[in-house]
């Protein structure tokens, strides 16, 4: 951040200017939180170029950087001028980082688009798109009408965390090694089967959502770290509050809850069954 602001001033950069972010997620946050800081504050506009950017991270107006303690720990709310989102850069994208964005778009679904959730369960071989323009813009229409609704987090937008916050510890805990999608993908398992250890979800849900991520290369297992080791890089998310974490637990697809009633004990045992350590 600090080699972008040296950059911003040697361009000659004013108040009037726009910094403009071509990439994927972490350039985006970059760049946005460099333009809501800089000069306290000049016009953004995003273009992403990574699937994962173009249905989650582009738009929101959430910017951060990373600290050695955990995910997103500095940054600022900074809604970009425009987003140009072209389907077309995503023929040279890695089938990694599709995957990765595959697991966003299907947190979208399980949160407020049970048809589009419906459509992504099964990959569909030879499209020239990992998703259609269709699904595309329904993703972004439920990250758009979340976010109109609470701009600044303070209330229903939260449900956009779903999976987050065992995926920010995981993160953390492989140096950032596991992609955020990957780390995603096994944060909802983790959150679908707490939910219905709870008995807040059917016995069936975890499944289908674990069937769904698998179905595009998706990871969901949990890394062997040990369950203590993650439960304290959660007491570093941003989410939490006070002593609790903040949870966002799936009922069905298309309905989840927030909530702070997760007991520790649950989700040792959820994240044990799911691969991670339960002795460091």
């Amino acid at each position: 951040i600090a080699t972008l602001y040296d950059r911003l001033l040697a361009g000659g950069l004013d108040r009037s200017g726009t910094v403009l972010a071509l990439g994927g997620g972490v350039t985006g946050d970059m760049a946005g939180f460099a333009a809501a800081s800089y000069m306290r504050g000049v016009r953004f506009v995003q273009i992403p170029t990574t699937l994962l950017a173009m249905v989650d991270a582009s738009v929101g107006g959430k910017t951060g950087v990373d600290l050695p303690q955990g995910k997103n720990l500095v940054g600022a709310f900074k809604q970009p001028a425009l987003v140009i989102v072209d389907p077309g850069v995503l023929e040279t994208l890695p089938a990694e980082e599709v995957r990765s964005g595959m697991s966003e778009a299907i947190k979208h679904g399980i949160i407020g688009a049970p048809d589009l959730f419906a459509e992504l369960e099964s990959p569909q071989p030879g499209s020239r798109f990992p998703m259609s323009v269709s699904q595309l813009t329904r993703a972004l229409e439920l990250k758009i009408q979340t976010v109109e609704g609470d701009p600044f987090e303070q209330g229903r937008r939260a449900v956009l965390n779903l999976g987050h916050t065992v995926a920010h510890a995981l993160e953390r805990l492989s140096d950032y090694g596991l992609r955020h999608g990957e780390a995603v993908a096994i944060g909802m398992v983790a959150a679908a089967r707490i939910s219905a250890e709870l008995g807040r979800a059917e016995p069936s849900l975890p499944g289908r959502i674990e069937a769904a991520l698998a179905a595009w290369g998706l990871p969901v297992r949990c890394p062997p770290f040990g369950v203590g080791s993650i439960w304290e890089a959660m007491a570093h998310d941003k989410k939490r509050r006070g002593r609790s974490q903040r949870w966002i637990l799936p009922h069905a697809i298309g309905h989840v809850e927030i909530t702070d009633a997760v007991p520790r004990q649950v989700v040792a045992s959820v994240l044990t069954g799911m691969g991670a350590r339960s002795k460091e």
